[in-house]
């Protein structure tokens, strides 16, 4: 978990803070503290609830609630308060925290989502839901459960009761994006995957099904440039963004550049799985020369 401290505008906390992280039952987990622009990395979480708590000399002490459902980077951004502010302050102070009984419903939801149990998980979820209906985490975990029972209406509408109860939700954004890009409805998901990228610009991932959406939108430049951040964000993860870049520039009447992306990714990448399609491209963009 990577943890950004913000002053009310957005600006890095020019004061010391201290970062502390707790399970939702209250467990202290870790501490450190912050100051600047380098963000708190909190190592090793294993799925379930947590909630950033930050407290720095002349602002009100912030809590954020964060939810790990699979063991990926999950980014929590806090925005702190002056003291003496809050009547006049229109900065957001994160979601309620779960009530005890709604917390223990998600946890267990989130062990069933785990096991694969997914009967187990709607039921302890639904029930979630209907405990802390003003909590975007509970259908942001609502949304993830339909998608994984390739349910996507009722996916698409849990994700967008999600985004309704916090606009800035990075993970209920780029999840409801996806699920309308896999759906065919890519003009409708670029928008909410632009938001989602905006709200956490270190998530290859969106930014691959973003430039993926704009490619089948014909919006090819945009295309190139989000398939080519992704690139570079996902550090080696997926390679094989490379071949949307060379796709978009093909479409821009790039051809030789096209052609280079390609015999690059080859180079780097000649056992990978996207090999023989690379091959064929660049064959095809070679005869055509």
């Amino acid at each position: 978990m990577i943890v950004y401290v913000r002053a009310p505008a957005g600006e890095p906390l020019d004061v010391p803070a201290i970062v502390q992280l707790f399970k939702w039952d209250g467990t202290p987990h870790a501490r450190t503290t912050a100051q600047g622009v380098s963000p708190v990395v909190f190592s090793n979480l294993g799925p379930g609830g947590y909630y950033v708590e930050v407290q720095a000399p002349g602002f009100q002490t912030t809590r954020q609630e964060a939810t790990v459902v699979i063991q990926v980077t999950t980014e929590v951004h806090v925005y702190m308060r002056p003291q003496g502010s809050a009547a006049r302050s229109t900065t957001p102070a994160g979601p309620p925290l779960l009530a005890p009984k709604a917390q223990r419903e998600v946890e267990q939801g989130l062990e069933a989502l785990r096991a694969n149990n997914l009967k187990e998980a709607q039921k302890r979820l639904d029930r979630a839901a209907e405990l802390a209906p003003g909590h975007p985490d509970v259908f942001y975990l609502l949304g993830v459960l339909y998608v994984r029972l390739n349910d996507l209406t009722r996916a698409r509408s849990a994700l967008e009761k999600a985004t309704q109860l916090d606009p800035n939700h990075a993970r209920a954004l780029a999840a409801l994006g996806t699920v309308l890009s896999n759906q065919g409805e890519y003009a409708a998901a670029i928008p909410i995957l632009e938001k989602a990228v905006a709200v956490n610009d270190r998530a290859w991932e969106t930014q691959w099904t973003l430039a993926t959406a704009e490619y089948h939108q014909r919006q090819f430049e945009q295309a190139r440039a989000h398939a080519r951040q992704a690139l570079a964000t996902a550090q080696g993860k997926a390679p094989e963004i490379q071949l949307l870049i060379a796709q978009a520039l093909a479409a821009l009447g790039q051809r030789e550049k096209a052609a280079q992306e390609l015999e690059s990714f080859l180079r780097s990448n000649p056992e990978d799985a996207k090999a023989p399609l690379a091959r064929r491209w660049l064959a095809r963009l070679q005869q055509s020369r």
